[in-house]
């Protein structure tokens, strides 16, 4: 429980740009961080109560939140996890997603299921498919890969299938979307 006291779980962490944040918010406060990652930050110094108060009002002021209780603490690294996969991993895991966020989350999967359906509203599945969507307009927008090339780079099956589930969260085609010029991307903290 020791290391507990310096660490800290912050929500709303989804890119590398919140991660550079966070290290200047921390060391503006004078803490040092050790470590940085989407939804967690170490830092050398033992954090007392009044220090997590500063931190979680510096942080409000950025659009984050200080998490302390345990289970958000686990819907949050659910949700980063899942972000890190899609967003930022090279190539999408050949890993079950199952298998993938028991590996990062170090809980059983039927349990990390419940608890996020149960906090969040949706399944886990849904949210992994809204952020496989986010990351297929953000692929679109850029315009440097062919549909075909987004649907292997994501592990679909095929264009047929991506373009199917695409359809379904958006109400339009991939193509469709392409040719719009005002693309409706979301925030990766809002999916």
């Amino acid at each position: 429980m020791e290391e507990q006291k310096h660490v800290i779980f912050i929500k709303n962490m989804v890119c590398n740009r919140c991660i550079l944040v966070i290290k200047q918010i921390l060391k503006d406060l004078q803490f040092t961080p050790l470590q940085v990652d989407l939804g967690t930050a170490v830092v050398k110094e033992e954090l007392t109560s009044d220090d997590r108060e500063v931190i979680r009002k510096a942080l409000e002021e950025y659009g984050f939140e200080l998490i302390d209780d345990k289970r958000q603490r686990i819907i949050e690294q659910i949700r980063t996890s899942i972000i890190q996969l899609v967003h930022y991993e090279g190539n999408l895991s050949k890993l079950k997603l199952s298998g993938y966020l028991k590996e990062k989350c170090h809980y059983d999967y039927s349990f990390l299921s419940k608890l996020f359906t149960e906090m969040n509203g949706i399944s886990i599945e849904k949210y992994y498919i809204a952020q496989k969507v986010e990351r297929i307009k953000e692929l679109l927008f850029y315009d440097e890969l062919s549909i075909s090339e987004i649907a292997d780079k994501l592990q679909y099956s095929s264009v047929a299938h991506l373009s199917t589930q695409f359809r379904n969260v958006t109400g339009m085609s991939p193509s469709e979307f392409k040719r719009l010029k005002e693309h409706g991307r979301e925030p990766l903290d809002k999916v």
